[in-house]
C-alpha cells in the first residue's frame, strides 16, 4: 500500500508502489493487491484514519492476504494501531528491506549488521502482554504484571544484544580502517562502485576484474562487500575495485547506521564510479536518490565518474542525448562489455 498526500504525484506514487512489489517479490513474498490511499495528510495514530484501516483489513481478509505491507515508514504506535484494527500483521518498507537483508547477508560483518538494524527496529516495536496490563492496572507504586516484567526482559535483552554487536562492528570498523592504511602506503588507488540496487554494479565489477560476484535480477541480490585488484596499462599506481550494498530511495536510517563500517569504503575512496542503469526510465530519479544517500554518509565530497550502463538495452536518441550533457561521463555494457576499454582507459588516466 502507497500513500498519495497533495505535494505526490500519480506517477510517483505508482513507481513507489511498483517498487514496493518488486522488494515483496525479493522477500518471496506474492502481491495480491495493492492499493493506493489519497490522503491530505497522515493519520497520526492509525497513518490511513481508522475507517480507511478497518476497510483494508476486510479488503486483505477476503484475498486471503495474510500481511499488509506499507511503502511509507509507521512509527511503532502507528503500527501497532493498524495491526488492532486490520486484526492482520502490518509492517512498512522498513520492516520489508530489513527482512531481505537478512535473506541476503552471508558474510559474518554483513550477518552482524543486519542483526543490528533489526535489533534497533523491533526495540521500540515490542508489544506483549504488558502494553495491556498497564493500561489497566500498572500505575506508579504498583506492582508489574507478569506480562509487564517479560515485556521489560525482552527489552533489555535486545537493548543488550545492540552493544554487543555495536562493539563487534567497531572492532570490524578498526580493522578494515587498517588495511585500507596499509593500501595507501603501498600507493593503492582505491575505486568503490556506488548505485542504485540491480543497477549493474556487481556485473561489471565481474567484467572489469574477472571476480565471481553474484548477480542476480533482484534488488539487494549482494550486500558483502567484494574488493578485487583491477590491472589498468599504464597506470601509475595500483588499483583496487570494491563493490558495495546498493542505494535505494528513502533508504533506512536503520541500514545506514549498521552499514556504516562498510560504507566507510566509499567515505575513503579516490574515485566513486556511479553506476546508473541507462535502460531504466526513472535513471534520473535514481541518480538523485544515490546522490542523497552519498550526502547521508559523508561521502558528497568524494571524485564521482558517471557511468551509464546497460547501453546495449537503452534508448538510441537518449543515448545520443546524453552523450553530448555528460562528455566525462562513461557508456558501457556491462552484459556486452561493450565500452569497457573506454572505462579502463579513464580509470588508467584518474590513477595516473
Amino acid at each position: 500500500m502507497a500513500m498519495r498526500l497533495p505535494r505526490t504525484s500519480e506517477e510517483e506514487t505508482a513507481a513507489a508502489l511498483a517498487e514496493l512489489a518488486r522488494l515483496t517479490e525479493t522477500a518471496g513474498g506474492v502481491v495480491v493487491e495493492s492499493v493506493i490511499e489519497r490522503r491530505d495528510a497522515i493519520h497520526p495514530k492509525t497513518f490511513i484514519g481508522s475507517g480507511q484501516a478497518e476497510e483494508l483489513g476486510h479488503l486483505a481478509k477476503s484475498l486471503d492476504a495474510d500481511l499488509i505491507i506499507f511503502n511509507e515508514p509507521l512509527t511503532p504506535g502507528q503500527q501497532g494501531n493498524l495491526e488492532d484494527a486490520t486484526g492482520l500483521r502490518v509492517i512498512d518498507r522498513t520492516g520489508l528491506i530489513l527482512d531481505i537483508f537478512s535473506r541476503h547477508a552471508v558474510s559474518n560483518e554483513g550477518v552482524i549488521q543486519v542483526e543490528l538494524a533489526q535489533s534497533q527496529y523491533r526495540l521500540p516495536r515490542l508489544r506483549g502482554r504488558g502494553v495491556e496490563m498497564s493500561r489497566i492496572g500498572g500505575g506508579i507504586g504498583t506492582r508489574r504484571g507478569k506480562g509487564e516484567q517479560k515485556l521489560e526482559i525482552d527489552r533489555r535483552r535486545i537493548q543488550a544484544r545492540i552493544r554487543h554487536l555495536k562493539k563487534e562492528l567497531e572492532h570490524l570498523a578498526r580493522v578494515r580502517q587498517t588495511q585500507s592504511k596499509r593500501r595507501r602506503r603501498q600507493g593503492i588507488f582505491e575505486v568503490c562502485l556506488v548505485g542504485y540496487t540491480n543497477a549493474g554494479k556487481s556485473s561489471l565489477l565481474n567484467k572489469l576484474t574477472g571476480a565471481d560476484a553474484l548477480v542476480e535480477d533482484m534488488l539487494f541480490a549482494t550486500l558483502d562487500s567484494t574488493t578485487r585488484k583491477l590491472p589498468l596499462p599504464r597506470a601509475r599506481q595500483n588499483v583496487v575495485l570494491s563493490d558495495t550494498v546498493g542505494f535505494i530511495k528513502n533508504l533506512p536510517h536503520e541500514l545506514v547506521a549498521a552499514f556504516r563500517s562498510t560504507l566507510d569504503g566509499v567515505r575513503e575512496a579516490d574515485l566513486l564510479l556511479n553506476v546508473v542503469d541507462v535502460a531504466d526510465p526513472d535513471w534520473i530519479g535514481r541518480v538523485e536518490a544515490v546522490e542523497q544517500v552519498l550526502v547521508e554518509i559523508g561521502a558528497a565530497d568524494r571524485p564521482v565518474l558517471t557511468v551509464f550502463n546497460q547501453i546495449d538495452r537503452a534508448d538510441k536518441n537518449v543515448l545520443k542525448r546524453l552523450r553530448l550533457e555528460y562528455p566525462d561521463a562513461a557508456f558501457v555494457s556491462a552484459k556486452t562489455g561493450e565500452g569497457l576499454d573506454s572505462l579502463v582507459t579513464l580509470l588508467a588516466r584518474q590513477a595516473s
